[in-house]
């Protein structure tokens, strides 16, 4: 008899979103291209979504160049053009040219603060901040970490990157832990 898991109730009913949730999601994340990563796949979420986002994140990785931030900061009128007839990706002007400004900006963060990993971590003062929902309707849109990362990003001139989109950023990365009281993945990877 296969025991069931207790999972967050918004990942239910398809097994890539299933996938997702208990292989990654609140998974504390310390690697510059994975952060880069979650950063261009929640700026193609606003709006819509993660699991529209998802089921196209390997026309993601194929159409920015495996999220290498580098080759992504360097493409110019003619791929962004290309990214715009790309049906593997979400054809917005407006994200696709946010995602090659925040590739360069990232790389700015990346000088200043030797990775972006150290400059997004101290939102969180380098830890995981555990929340306790019991149902996902006391999940919070935002918190002051994502208002302040909010903030500080544009700031710094990157896109698409409001509070909002900022804290799903942190609960993908890990730096929150939103997974409900009841879900089996709360406790399985505290920092």
């Amino acid at each position: 008899m296969t025991k069931t898991l207790n999972r967050c109730n918004w990942c239910l009913g398809d097994a890539l979103y299933e996938k997702y949730h208990d292989e990654e999601w609140g998974v504390p994340v310390h690697d510059d291209q994975k952060l880069f990563e979650f950063l261009i796949l929640e700026g193609a979420q606003a709006g819509l979504s993660w699991l529209t986002i998802l089921k196209r994140r390997e026309g993601y990785r194929q159409a920015f160049a495996n999220f290498e931030v580098e080759k992504v900061a360097r493409f110019g009128e003619t791929e962004m053009a290309q990214l715009l007839q790309n049906p593997g990706i979400i054809r917005n002007k407006l994200k696709v040219r946010a995602a090659v400004l925040n590739a360069q900006k990232f790389i700015d963060v990346q000088t200043e603060f030797g990775s972006f990993n150290n400059y997004i971590w101290r939102f969180t003062d380098g830890k995981t901040l555990v929340n306790h929902p019991k149902s996902m309707g006391e999940v919070q849109p935002t918190s002051k970490e994502s208002d302040a990362m909010s903030k500080d990003l544009k700031k710094r001139g990157f896109k698409f990157v409001g509070s909002t989109i900022m804290y799903a950023h942190m609960q993908a990365t890990g730096m929150v832990n939103d997974h409900l009281e009841s879900c089996w993945r709360k406790n399985c990877h505290l920092l």
